[in-house]
């Protein structure tokens, strides 16, 4: 098992602070035979130094230095330049423990599977348990493509690439989208469709550090992350995609499509609100014509429906009601 070599893929971007940390946990991996590429995405604050400082502590560090393009860009670059026969990544705010490399090879070549994860936890910057996201098995267990599918709309599935272990071949044609969020989801759902399934070990051992600085959902009074319009576009592609390759998860696929749309018009500024946004008009149409799978969609908690019955009555009131509830939980 240790002549197959696994190259571990991290973006780097301004990561001073952490960036270390994250190095560290993956030098410290029992399964020695590693690559690790460190891509220093056009970094500004001293982290460029950093990368090279690090190469110095372990010959398995590898670094490229690009300009900036964004954590897919990065990946792509690493994907083409990895040598090992195994692809993994990590984000470089996170850390993992030393077992996860020799576990995850060990479960994919033990059962001859297409992919193989480990489960995940997440933490604060002072390493204190958060609330899990993603629950793990009871045990080891093998997730057929579809049931995988079937659990990322009940957003319970995990659709990291950081948690998981491809043989080099499952890449194929495939790479990171660019200039897309939640790019993740998109392209792990490509790869599901050409796949079994994937292998999920219980043992949280990759752990997702939840950083206030973190821009993926940093929002202003009048701006937010596209992160709330990718995840609207990413739904009615699963839509279309269940519709025609999987029309057993349609509902599914409808309650995942309502479900994003209320985490979008939960984050929206009011004053995008408009009638001349399209995508928010668009949003609202939705909602509208989907009034009776509000109601009757099973999936959907009681929670979830009240507050799109909420919004598809009246968008801006319930938007006000939500922002004001939110401004004093955090002066609370």
């Amino acid at each position: 098992m240790e002549a197959k070599k696994i190259s571990v893929i991290v973006p780097v971007y301004n990561s001073i602070n952490c960036l270390e940390k994250c190095v560290r946990s993956l030098c410290a991996q029992t399964y020695p035979n590693l690559e690790i590429l460190l891509i220093d995405d056009g970094s500004t604050d001293g982290t460029a130094a950093l990368v090279e400082e690090l190469a110095k502590t372990d010959p398995r560090i590898r670094i490229h230095h690009k300009e900036n393009g964004g954590a897919s860009s990065a990946r792509n670059v690493g994907i083409s330049l990895a040598t090992g026969e195994y692809l993994a990544f990590a984000d470089s705010d996170d850390y993992l423990e030393p077992y996860v490399y020799e576990e995850l090879l060990r479960a994919l070549t033990a059962g001859d599977y297409p992919v193989a994860q480990i489960s995940r936890d997440e933490v604060d910057e002072d390493d204190n348990r958060l609330p899990d996201v993603c629950i793990p098995p009871a045990k080891e267990w093998f997730c057929d493509a579809e049931t995988f599918i079937k659990e990322l709309l009940l957003h319970r599935g995990d659709c990291s690439f950081c948690t998981k272990l491809f043989p080099r071949e499952v890449f194929g044609a495939h790479r990171f989208p660019e200039g897309e969020l939640n790019e993740d989801f998109r392209l792990l759902v490509e790869i599901l469709q050409e796949i079994t399934g994937i292998v999920i070990l219980p043992k949280q051992g990759y752990h997702v550090v939840a950083r206030k600085t973190s821009t993926t959902r940093m929002r202003t009074k009048d701006s937010f992350s596209r992160v709330f319009t990718d995840i609207v576009e990413n739904a009615d592609g699963m839509q279309a995609l269940v519709d025609e390759k999987y029309p057993a998860l349609h509902a599914y696929a409808i309650r995942f499509n309502l479900y994003q749309r209320l985490d979008y018009l939960l984050h929206v500024p009011i004053l995008q609100m408009r009638a001349d946004n399209a995508f928010y008009k668009r949003v609202k149409t939705y909602l509208r014509r989907h009034l009776f799978d509000t109601i009757k969609n099973p999936y959907l908690t009681k929670k979830n429906k009240a507050y799109l019955l909420l919004f598809t009555a009246s968008p801006k009131t319930v938007r006000r009601v939500h922002a004001g509830k939110m401004k004093l939980r955090r002066g609370a």
